[in-house]
């Protein structure tokens, strides 16, 4: 009988593990898309899953099948490797991100020659802050105005730029540092000296994160 009953607990073990896993996949999925500055119904119309069920996802409370998995890795334009990354992982208190291997990510409305590194990320279901390591080459981009919850800080590490704030433009040159809104449309105006790089720190209040 005592037999019977340990092989009865094993699939509960296994049940209990796989809810886990669905559950970090679940949170890399929305870190990725807000990090992407999409909305949940974008992802859902580029993967072709249904708002509904990728909601479900989000929240761990279904385990997505590879295909799945497979058309969401298209539609955040990231690997499948990056969505497990997190699996396994302890929960610590401290991220290690050594040169060059920051998480590359792909906000809306950039195209050619910028980069965006995100350099930590919350491990939980609320995010405090997100550091970005961005690097931005091509002078004859137009950029968008991204807009987003929480305060922004720039720090220009090299090269120089005008940015714009709603209706005003602040020239930016290396050293400089820059706080604002981030509910206010902003954004890159012309770039003047290239290559650029700035750290951009965007801040989460505890209202916003939860």
């Amino acid at each position: 009988m005592a037999k019977a009953k340990r092989q009865r607990a094993a699939p509960a073990a296994g049940a209990a593990g796989a809810a886990g896993v669905a559950r970090q996949i679940g949170m890399t999925v929305r870190r990725l898309r807000s990090s992407h500055g999409l909305t949940l119904g974008e992802v859902a119309r580029r993967s072709n899953i249904s708002p509904a069920m990728l909601s479900r996802m989000e929240n761990g409370d279904v385990s997505p099948s590879l295909e799945t998995l497979s058309a969401l890795t298209g539609a955040l334009g990231v690997s499948l490797s990056q969505l497990f990354g997190d699996v396994g992982k302890p929960r610590g208190t401290a991220q290690h991100v050594p040169k060059g291997q920051g998480l590359e990510v792909v906000r809306r409305g950039t195209k050619r020659g910028h980069t965006y590194h995100l350099l930590a990320a919350d491990r939980g279901p609320r995010r405090a802050f997100e550091p970005f390591l961005v690097t931005l080459n091509d002078k004859s981009e137009v950029f968008p105005g991204f807009e987003h919850p929480g305060t922004e800080f720039i720090y220009l590490l090299e090269g120089s730029l005008t940015y714009r704030h709603g209706e005003d433009t602040y020239l930016l040159k290396a050293g400089d540092a820059f706080t604002f809104a981030g509910e206010v449309p902003h954004g890159p105006e012309k770039l003047l000296k290239t290559p650029i790089r700035m750290l951009s720190i965007i801040i989460h209040a505890e209202t916003e994160a939860a």
